[in-house]
């Protein structure tokens, strides 16, 4: 194995230096599923739990937790997210299909801002829907393509 990059010579852990990088525009996509009773997703699609609307409180804690991912993650960078969508939609009738679009011109990648996303969206459904629902699952969240810097393009599945 090679050198690892957050780790110094001593083996401490250090954040990468990204300095000598050029800023270029940076787009990630990811994806997740949250799986359920098919009577919860019709209560949540009906905006019945009794929280609240679950998709819309769900959809803006994905963009709050993206803004936090550099707080998160331990050696993250800090990145000034440019734009950001979430969406919930359903997946057949029994799940909700999440995914998350970031956006930012800078020197790393936004890969871990959009798994952020849509991961804290997916735990919000969870604990809005848990009341009715307490075997809900959390399944597959995975980058499923990214844009721009050094290493270029990743799409799944093509790769």
């Amino acid at each position: 194995m090679g050198e690892l990059s957050h780790f110094d010579e001593a083996g401490a852990s250090r954040m990468v230096d990204v300095s000598g990088k050029a800023d270029t525009v940076r787009v990630a996509v990811a994806s997740g599923l949250v799986r359920m009773k098919p009577e919860t997703l019709r209560l949540i699609l009906d905006r019945q739990m009794a929280k609240g609307d679950v998709l819309e409180v769900a959809r803006l804690a994905g963009i709050m937790g993206a803004k936090q991912t550099s707080s998160l993650i331990p050696l993250c960078h800090p990145l000034p997210v440019s734009g950001l969508k979430v969406d919930l939609v359903p997946e057949g009738d029994d799940a909700l299909r999440i995914t998350a679009e970031a956006k930012v011109t800078g020197k790393t990648g936004v890969e871990m801002e959009a798994l952020t996303a849509v991961t804290v969206a997916a735990l919000t459904v969870y604990d809005m829907a848990k009341a009715v629902d307490r075997e809900m699952t959390i399944e597959a969240v995975r980058l499923e393509r990214k844009s721009g810097g050094k290493s270029g393009e990743f799409v799944r599945g093509t790769s």
